[in-house]
């Protein structure tokens, strides 16, 4: 009797877990791209005293890469000598 209550209980823990570390992973995936994004905008300001245009710019002069069908860029500009705001952010998964 008390085996598949704790078998149920582990059961759970584990779901849990395994849904807590690819929350994680989506979570360092949004940063390392928003990351390489601001090092890409940096370095183009160092090489071409510019900040890039926009994230097609990136992409073509630059080689980044963007998963968009899972983030969303949002890349704003102040003003030409001024670091550009960029974020990013995950698209919702339409299938839930």
């Amino acid at each position: 009797m008390l085996f598949p209550i704790l078998a149920v209980g582990i059961l759970l823990f584990f779901l849990a877990s395994v849904n807590n570390l690819d929350n994680g992973k989506r979570e360092e995936g949004k940063e390392q791209l928003e990351q390489a994004l601001k090092r890409c905008a940096v370095t183009c300001y160092a090489t071409e005293g510019i900040y890039p245009p926009d994230v097609e710019y990136m992409k073509e002069h630059y080689g980044i890469q963007i998963d968009e069908e899972r983030y969303l860029v949002r890349y704003e500009i102040f003003a030409e000598n001024l670091m550009p705001d960029i974020t990013v952010v995950e698209k919702r998964d339409e299938k839930k």
